[in-house]
């Protein structure tokens, strides 16, 4: 099957996922699920176009495993905060402004499914790698394992700071949380470099550079850093103007003394 087939193909059954989805919060209102279904549609879109790529074997199955593995631990997280956890701020504030309007909510929904089609352009460019084992490669699981480590790691720490009840209205300040205010959007972004990796020798390895570039916008820009902040600033306040003065916001590095 020719790349673009193999693309469309993802856009359909993401699009599929994601009308379940939107079917699904209409009536529980709880849009976060978009979340949970984009990041298990990325982990199918490596798998599916690992199995119809023409690329060599090792480049392939690293593909599988890797992007699969890293999309469904990033669903199953987020699926753990819509089921325990009340409607995420940025999905909680556009219920104010949309009420249930069935066909607003259907539009975003349907968005993260074309996002899906975005983010397996590196994949796409991976699974048509004519390569066998080469030290890229092998440097590309290393660096998917420390930016999933890292992940999990500040996933975990979050979790278990926002668990404590002397948590409400104060922010997290230890562990990886000390040196970047965002450090899971880091290795997240991070992460998308083990693609990079993985599609060096493949005829359209070009491609592979539009998930680093991509994630970076909407984490810098559109959907992370800035939606998270605003929040941070609405509920804690002074607290959080003062973890903005004295630590770096995404890449890590050691905190500034505020004054």
């Amino acid at each position: 099957m020719s790349t673009g087939n193999s693309l469309l193909l993802v856009w359909g059954l993401a699009a599929f996922a994601q009308t379940l989805a939107w079917w699904w919060q209409q009536r529980n209102r709880n849009a976060g699920l978009v979340d949970v279904v984009w990041a298990g549609g990325v982990a199918a879109a490596a798998v599916l176009l690992a199995a119809l790529g023409d690329g060599a074997t090792t480049p392939r199955l690293l593909l599988a495993l890797l992007g699969g593995l890293w999309g469904l631990r990033l669903a199953w997280h987020l699926w753990g905060r819509v089921r325990g956890e009340h409607e995420d701020g940025r999905y909680a504030a556009l219920r104010e402004a949309w009420g249930d309007a069935p066909l607003r909510w259907f539009a975003l929904f349907q968005s993260q499914a074309l996002l899906v089609v975005l983010f397996a352009l590196p994949f796409a460019a991976v699974a048509r790698n004519p390569m066998e084992s080469t030290g890229f490669q092998w440097a590309a699981v290393l660096v998917w394992a420390v930016s999933v480590a890292g992940e999990a790691v500040a996933d975990a720490q979050l979790a278990r700071f926002r668990s404590r009840p002397d948590s409400r209205g104060r922010t997290m300040r230890t562990g990886l949380w000390r040196y970047s205010r965002h450090p899971n959007y880091f290795f997240e972004w991070l992460h998308w470099f083990a693609y990079v990796l993985l599609a060096v020798g493949s005829p359209i390895a070009w491609l592979a550079w539009s998930g680093p570039l991509t994630m970076y916008v909407f984490l810098r820009w559109l959907s992370g850093v800035p939606h998270t902040e605003r929040q941070a600033l609405r509920t804690r306040g002074d607290d959080y103007r003062r973890y903005q003065r004295s630590t770096p916001m995404l890449f890590p590095w050691f905190p500034k003394e505020d004054r």
